[in-house]
């Protein structure tokens, strides 16, 4: 069975400009990279847990804030890993600079036999559409198209 993420693609307006937040992940691998590998707040689920509360459920472990209010099915894109990303969008405000992520563990550095922590997510940012397209996973950018479409 492929794997399947639900997520939740967090917009806001500021002087009619529409704004997206998209998260950074963690660790050594992205460490210096920057376009075309910040997402949603997303995670994986099994097919007996309910998408939308996967998608609520990684978005507080990712980002340490809850969230709720009038969710909006997007259409689910699929990545090129074969995997599927479910993704609801809601309107709505986080401050960006006290994101909480849970961490992950690895080996670092590669061979060393010493494990390290690293935060899923390192850092999260508000963007607007325009910079939000070339800063997203390529894969992911039909969820903002599929929002600017709705909206």
């Amino acid at each position: 069975m492929n794997k399947q993420s639900a997520g939740i693609l967090l917009y806001r307006k500021i002087d009619d400009r529409l704004q997206v937040l998209l998260v950074h992940p963690g660790g050594p691998f992205f460490k210096n990279k920057d376009k075309g590998v910040w997402s949603i707040p997303k995670g994986e689920f099994l097919d007996d847990e309910e998408p939308l509360v996967a998608a609520k459920r990684e978005f507080r472990e990712e980002t340490g804030q809850a969230i709720d209010g009038d969710f909006i099915a997007l259409n689910p894109v699929p990545l090129k890993s074969g995997k599927k990303v479910y993704a609801w969008a809601v309107e709505g405000d986080i401050d960006e600079r006290k994101i909480e992520s849970n961490l992950f563990e690895m080996e670092w550095p590669p061979k060393s036999g010493k494990k390290q922590s690293f935060p899923e997510i390192d850092r999260a940012g508000w963007f607007e559409i325009v910079e939000a397209r070339l800063k997203i996973n390529p894969g992911q950018t039909g969820l903002i198209e599929n929002l600017v479409s709705l909206l």
